[in-house]
């Protein structure tokens, strides 16, 4: 019986190990953000600045309903007005957040909506925490900072202020066109909650099992590798 070589065994378990890794990072590679924040003005400390939101719909059997967007450092829920969004949706707010609502959109359509803001604050960049709910009480957070994680917030990329750039301190508006609060009960301790929810619901997405599986695979194929040259050794002396 032809025994084989041991230097081809040792290619097959490499191709293998190869292979196995391979699997266990593209199980790990990171989500896209599905809510993206962009403006044509993103110098820091700009005036009157238009954000454009788009949420992209995570679900075939229900609409989106509504997008609770919380403020990063620097913006306040007065600071913010209303521009346009789906038809029939409406802006509110609360102490940490402004959220656009209104009738389901049809299931799979994005939503998309437009709001203004007084000026943006000196920052490098703004992170818009986002909570998008649907008709079914479905609710995906994006919420997380680290942009390679399951659920990145949506960021916003800012350009350094313009020389003598200040910043001006917004007065509470008395216009009756400023947001109302919103008349969902806790709105204030609703962020805490969702944010500690998500990141336990993303524990079972966590990059560190597939990883883990891929490490383990290369130490079995790698004694596996060290066994059969030192077999193929013995049988050639």
């Amino acid at each position: 019986m032809t025994r084989m070589p041991a230097t081809r065994t040792a290619r097959r378990l490499a191709a293998v190990s190869a292979t196995a890794t391979l699997v266990a990072l593209a199980t790990a590679s990171p989500a896209f953000a599905h809510v993206e924040v962009s403006a044509k003005e993103t110098r820091a400390l700009s005036k009157n600045v238009v954000l454009d939101f788009a949420c992209e719909s995570e679900s075939a059997t229900a609409g989106i309903t509504k997008a609770q967007v919380f403020l990063p450092e620097g913006i306040k829920p007065t600071d913010v007005t209303y521009v346009e969004g789906p038809k029939g949706w409406k802006l509110t707010s609360d102490d940490r957040s402004v959220t656009v609502s209104g009738s389901a959109l049809p299931a799979g359509k994005d939503a998309e909506f437009t709001v203004s803001v007084a000026q943006l604050p000196d920052a490098k960049s703004l992170a818009f925490k986002t909570l998008q709910s649907y008709e079914d009480e479905r609710i995906d957070r994006w919420i997380e900072l680290d942009e390679g994680s399951e659920s990145p917030a949506p960021v916003l990329k800012l350009k350094a202020a313009a020389p003598g750039s200040t910043a001006v301190e917004a007065s509470p508006s008395t216009s009756s066109a400023a947001p109302t609060v919103s008349a969902t009960p806790s709105a204030v301790e609703t962020p805490v909650v969702e944010e500690k929810a998500a990141e336990k619901e993303d524990d079972g997405g966590s990059i560190a099992l597939p990883v883990g599986l891929g490490v383990a695979a290369l130490v079995i194929v790698g004694g596996g590798i060290w066994w059969w040259q030192r077999r193929g050794a013995a049988d050639g002396s």
